[in-house]
């Protein structure tokens, strides 16, 4: 990925006194064009890099081998540094490299940079087993940008049913769940959700939001995923199974499966959720030969139920 080698030619300029366009292919593998080009981009970008023609040239940083990046402008530090977060795609050693680049920016952008780095999430996981894929909604930039300036928002917002209504928020970050994304805020009835495709205005009120104390938007996303998951899936099936069977009950069921100890008999106790007794029977009627459904009795009378029509339909 481009940002990969930007970040790392940087890091390499940070290092070195000089460095040569045939230094930065060999390090990172790329071609001598690939560099160049690299490097160019990297100045027009306003990073203080400067090349020094002739022999003995190359690339250096202006002021030496150690800089404090002021050559960048705050929505350039910004976008730097929202590479550096959990919804990049840069790998793991560029996002510390990032992280720590943070520290070398002029006192007034650091703020804005680490709020950048924090602002997004992605949770692969899906809502259920959709497959509609939705294009990228036209106020999650703007919803961001009142994240990352840290800025309450008027939200218009229309809800499933249809209904509109406006709200003043205070934006904390913004999560793609899967292909939807959403924008996690902190309201007068403490942090709530929106779905950013059903967001119909965004108005920055400029004045500054409030940020719970120790709010950490990972672990916060992962509390309300997980409820609205048990929401969506209320009821609970006890099972045991045997143990072979647990990865595949962990692929089928994902998230809705918990595992749990073993009996004396050598099975494995689970709890699988569902949204009701029949729906979740119908899910689990092809595991009779792993599984053993011990409650509620109504998932298991119609458990009953499925195999005697199965018997009648094709014995």
């Amino acid at each position: 990925m481009r940002a990969d080698r930007l970040v790392a030619i940087l890091l390499l300029l940070q290092q070195r006194e000089l460095v040569t366009a045939a230094q930065v292919a060999r390090e990172l593998e790329i071609s001598e064009s690939t560099a160049r080009r690299d490097l160019d981009a990297l100045a027009m970008a306003g990073v203080p890099v400067y090349s020094a023609q002739g022999r003995g040239g190359g690339w250096r940083l202006v002021g030496g081998a150690r800089t404090d990046l002021t050559g960048l402008t705050a929505p350039e530090a910004r976008a730097l540094f929202l590479m550096a977060g959990p919804a990049s795609s840069a790998n793991p050693a560029a996002r510390a490299a990032l992280r720590k680049l943070v520290q070398a920016l002029p006192e007034p952008f650091r703020a804005p940079a680490q709020a950048a780095a924090s602002s997004r999430l992605v949770d692969p996981h899906r809502w259920g087993v959709s497959q509609v894929e939705y294009p990228t909604p036209p106020f999650l930039d703007a919803l961001q940008d009142a994240v990352i300036r840290g800025v309450r928002t008027r939200l218009g917002y229309v809800d499933g049913d249809g209904c509109a209504t406006e709200r003043i928020v205070h934006p904390l970050g913004v999560v793609a769940k899967g292909p939807t994304w959403y924008v996690v805020t902190h309201t007068d009835a403490g942090l709530r959700t929106f779905r950013i495709d059903r967001v119909s205005s965004v108005e920055p009120t400029g004045d500054p939001v409030h940020r719970p104390e120790g709010f950490d938007l990972a672990e916060s996303w992962r509390e309300i995923a997980d409820d609205l998951d048990r929401r969506r899936t209320p009821l609970e099936a006890h099972a045991v199974c045997v143990p072979d069977a647990v990865g595949k009950l962990r692929m089928g069921f994902g998230d809705r499966l918990e595992v749990g100890g073993s009996t004396a008999g050598g099975r494995i106790e689970v709890v699988i959720r569902g949204y009701d007794e029949y729906s979740l029977a119908g899910e689990l009627a092809g595991l009779v030969e792993w599984l053993e459904v011990t409650g509620p009795p109504g998932v298991r009378d119609h458990l009953a139920s499925i195999g005697r029509t199965l018997v009648e339909r094709y014995r």
